[in-house]
């Protein structure tokens, strides 16, 4: 109404329009009170010097003589009669009282004020107080009462737990998140204390963000019922949160504002606008309030390396995890107080940006999320590990999933999980990264694997490691041979050593000359230690109460090494609704003409089924290999995400070299999410001239992305007798991208667009894949 800010009392750095509507809405619970609150916050502000009382009241006046033009009163003096006037008078003072408030003061003076009023009301109902609003009331007052009923005798405890257990609601939906899945969860295993500690770890107002409520609960689970064996060997970081507001602060106070509609923006746009996205929130400055909480947390942090995490409003969400969309920044904190100060801010606005990344905003628009108000909030931990020389990592780190949905063998149990395990800091666990490859452990068979022969074995193994390098103060990756040496006090924990027809266990100290030999196996620590069988027991017990499959990442450490029955501590770094897909009728019929098979696999296979599938994106895997640069094999990425957008009505499948979604395009297909999302099945090719074999991606990232958007991934090994590839359909049909994407038409040596019917006139594809006879067909169907 008469909102014109006045830039002479400006002292804080625009809590914004959002504080003063706070301030209307709590006000509005306590109609018989705003009065007298009203007055303390007045003199609150006299007293402070901000206004004085004679500039307030003049004010005042000059306003309301400013309304009264405005109705078109010409003599407004003579005009109005008294009692109209003082009303007028009345309403342009609340106006003021809280704005003037709301813009040079801090909402927890406002609470003060409150409390005060309530307390002088009648101290002693002040304790179990029933008539005011949880939803607007002040956290403080919310956690008094929880409190004061805690404390109430037994008996006369149960005349208020339906209040308790609204205001444990509040809070968590106030703290943590307001998703009803979680909290129909979470209100049965959180404690008024756990939401306080929680509290007081929180800079800035707002949610923590849905990565950190998942840690949270899955600890609060596990710590409140696993067995002592288990309880005593689980633990979380050292954890900090920037509530959800701070994102909005931050983009107000840099002038960022214009970009939150950039979700609204077309595909093309979008790509185009996110590297100046990215510069321009690299330049923001946060404001004083927030440094000054950040330079404070630091000084606690001391020198420990520290990881900067986001944590949105829908991340780690049921059937919506969010998996690899934002990006996580590691500080190493070498440095001075301001240069540590500056590397924190830097990485929390890169995470802000990312925020804005296109594959982000369209897994939202995918997903029928576009609409929502996401905000990030921000996770900070420390980094689990240990120094080791100059480079600081955790013994071992990975993702576990409680499902096991690709079996490599009939032995292995579904129900038992899944782990993919690294030595060193857990990112090579969740990314396809290189020519690399994690651990994957069976739980129901830890010590089966999916190579048999050791030259598979070290071939398939972990050949680089991401640490953080103390002396350079940064993140790197380095070969496991330069971290490695023979002083190493869990090599015989986390290798062997590769005797050329056998790999053997490390049993006594390891020459400086046998180093290179060394293969990560993880045999000693799945032999030696009840790991695999405390994360089977914990996986099992977070799937019973979240009441859907779950996935967890987490870091380990080794207790005394050198004992005859070592302990290993459990860090969970996060957890979440594990991705997977309905469970879907496929059985393969009992005969299949041969010449009805376009492919045919055994190797790990989903379970589902993919009908009417009319067009087949091929990339011939002779030609991409012929690209001369790495850059063109990108390129060519992005031809196929520009196929993606044309096809989105059509039902498609991709065929293609390698790995999909690597980030090196020399291993496979360089493709992001945005670029792949419409297609039904994403298939990688290995064998025959080249020497590559597919890494199952279950458990990274990318494909969580895939089962969240119902893509099946499937392998074909060319080199594996029981596979078909119908070389005619893949090599022969006639190629249509000219007609889909014309400008890309001098891709058509390496990129074929196959149209099933003009293999086959009048008939489509399906897809089968029968996990329980363990093998996929993609076999030709008449058109229904």
């Amino acid at each position: 109404m008469f909102f014109l800010h006045p830039a002479r009392t400006m002292t804080l750095p625009d809590p914004s329009a959002d504080q003063a509507l706070r301030i209307y809405l709590a006000l509005a619970q306590y109609p018989i009170l705003r009065t007298r609150i009203r007055e303390l916050m007045r003199r609150e502000l006299f007293r402070r010097g901000i206004i004085t009382p004679q500039a307030f009241e003049a004010e005042v006046r000059a306003k309301a003589i400013e309304s009264q033009a405005r109705e078109g009163l010409h003599d407004p003096l003579w005009e109005e009669n008294e009692e109209t006037w003082e009303t007028r008078l009345s309403r342009i003072r609340t106006h003021l009282t809280d704005f003037y408030f709301a813009y040079n003061l801090h909402f927890e003076d406002f609470e003060n004020i409150v409390k005060q009023v309530l307390a002088e009301r009648d101290p002693s109902a002040r304790q179990i107080e029933v008539s005011f609003n949880p939803e607007l009331a002040p956290q403080d007052m919310l956690f008094e009462q929880a409190q004061a009923i805690e404390h109430l005798p037994p008996e006369e405890r149960k005349k208020y737990q339906h209040r308790y257990n609204e205001l444990l609601v509040v809070l968590i939906r106030k703290i943590i998140s307001d998703q009803l899945a979680y909290i129909n969860i979470a209100k049965s295993w959180f404690t008024i204390s756990d939401l306080q500690n929680i509290s007081r770890r929180k800079i800035g107002h707002g949610k923590i963000g849905g990565k950190a409520a998942g840690m949270l609960l899955a600890a609060r689970i596990l710590s409140e019922i696993a067995d002592e064996d288990i309880c005593q060997r689980i633990r979380i970081p050292e954890s900090y949160f920037l509530g959800s507001e701070v994102m909005y602060a931050f983009m107000s106070y840099n002038d960022l504002m214009h970009w939150a509609d950039q979700k609204y923006k077309s595909e093309e746009q979008i790509h185009a606008d996110y590297p100046r996205i990215q510069r321009e929130y690299a330049r923001g400055e946060f404001p004083p309030d927030i440094l000054d909480r950040l330079r404070l947390m630091l000084k606690k942090v001391g020198s420990r390396p520290l990881i900067v995490r986001s944590s949105s409003l829908l991340e780690d969400n049921f059937g919506t995890s969010f998996a690899g969309k934002y990006d996580s920044v590691f500080c190493p904190n070498q440095g001075d107080l301001e240069a540590n100060l500056h590397a924190l801010t830097q990485a929390i606005a890169h995470v802000f940006a990312s925020g804005l990344n296109p594959d982000a905003l369209l897994y939202r628009r995918a997903m029928g999320l576009q609409d929502y108000d996401e905000r990030l909030a921000i996770l900070i931990q420390v980094v689990e590990g240990e120094q080791f020389g100059d480079y600081y990592f955790p013994h071992a780190a990975g993702v576990a999933f409680s499902r096991n949905l690709y079996r490599w063998s009939p032995q292995i149990r579904q129900e038992d999980g899944f782990l993919r395990l690294v030595w060193g800091l857990g990112t090579r666990a969740v990314e396809r990264v290189g020519v690399d490859y994690p651990r994957l452990v069976a739980l129901s068979h830890p010590q089966l694997r999916p190579e048999f022969a050791p030259k598979l074995i070290r071939r398939y193994s972990q050949q680089y490691v991401d640490v953080i390098n103390l002396k350079t103060n940064r993140f790197e990756t380095l070969s496991i041979h330069q971290v490695l040496n023979r002083k190493y006090p869990l090599l015989r924990y986390i290798a062997q050593i590769d005797q050329g027809g056998f790999l053997m266990p490390i049993r006594s100290n390891v020459a400086d000359q046998q180093i290179s030999q060394v293969v990560i196996t993880f045999d000693g620590l799945l032999q030696r230690t009840a790991f695999a069988e405390h994360m089977r027991r914990m996986l099992h017990i977070l799937e019973t109460h979240y009441h859907t499959p779950v996935d967890m990442e987490f870091a380990i450490y080794v207790r005394d090494p050198h004992s005859l029955n070592p302990q290993v501590d459990i860090a969970i770094l996060q957890c979440r609704p594990q991705s997977h897909s309905e469970d879907e009728e496929a059985h393969l019929p009992e005969e299949i003409a041969p010449e009805d098979i376009v492919f045919s696999t055994r190797r790990m296979i989903p379970h589902g089924r993919v009908r009417g599938i009319r067009y087949v994106l091929f990339v011939v895997p002779e030609r991409y290999y012929a690209l001369p640069t790495a850059a063109e094999r990108s390129e060519l990425g992005r031809a196929i995400g520009r196929l993606n957008n044309r096809l989105a009505d059509e039902t498609f499948i991709c065929i293609g070299p390698g790995r999909w979604g690597t980030r090196n395009p020399d291993l496979g297909v360089n493709i992001r999410y945005s670029e792949i999302y419409n297609t039904r099945a994403l298939i990688e090719l290995a064998g025959g001239k080249f020497d590559t074999t597919p890494e199952p991606s279950f458990g990274t990232h990318f494909f969580q992305d895939l089962i969240e958007a119902k893509i099946y991934p499937l392998a074909i090994d060319l080199n594996d007798e029981d596979a078909i590839f119908n070389h005619d359909f893949f090599y022969n049909t006639p190629n249509q991208l000219a007609k889909y994407c014309p400008e890309d038409a001098d891709l058509e040596d390496c990129l074929r667009l196959i149209e099933v019917s003009a293999y086959r006139p009048s008939h489509r594809l399906e897809l089968i894949m029968d996990s329980n006879a363990g093998q996929a067909v993609a076999l030709l169907v008449p058109e229904a």
